[in-house]
């Protein structure tokens, strides 16, 4: 079954988000795992691939935003999009978006990024219930 994590943050801006992410995905490619960021739109996709770029001094994040399932075998060990759902497997789903992706049951764990924006956190809230209410293995950070 899938485990759910969640990871608070004080913070409330959207680089804060980005950046958690970014670091998530990096410590999962470390792990040799495959990672699927779901983001709320191109915007945000783009956004965060700019963010994995930059985001440490001296890593390298390999990536690709996708905007539709790949239909060849993907290199890079992570990708990005919204709402895309992969047929390859992957390891690790990171959801920024404010829903939960239809297709999550798919990933061995799920890595929720909740800020303290107010709106964001009330969407945070309803997702953890989701999961909560289907019997999922909730975890949670404080970041």
């Amino acid at each position: 079954m899938t485990r759910v994590d969640f990871y608070i943050l004080d913070d409330s801006t959207d680089s804060a988000r980005l950046r958690v992410a970014a670091r998530i995905a990096e410590k999962a490619m470390q792990q040799d795992h495959h990672v699927y960021i779901n983001t709320s739109g191109a915007a945000e996709s783009s956004r965060l691939d700019e963010v994995l770029w930059t985001f440490s001094q001296g890593s390298f994040v390999p990536h690709r935003v996708v905007e539709a399932a790949p239909t060849e075998h993907c290199e890079e060990p992570v990708l990005i999009g919204s709402a895309v759902a992969i047929d390859e497997p992957c390891d690790v789903l990171i959801n920024l978006a404010g829903d939960v992706p239809e297709f999550f049951s798919r990933y061995d764990r799920v890595a929720e990024i909740v800020d303290s924006e107010s709106g964001r956190r009330d969407a945070g809230r309803a997702r953890y219930k989701y999961y909560r209410d289907r019997g999922y293995e909730l975890n949670s950070h404080k970041v």
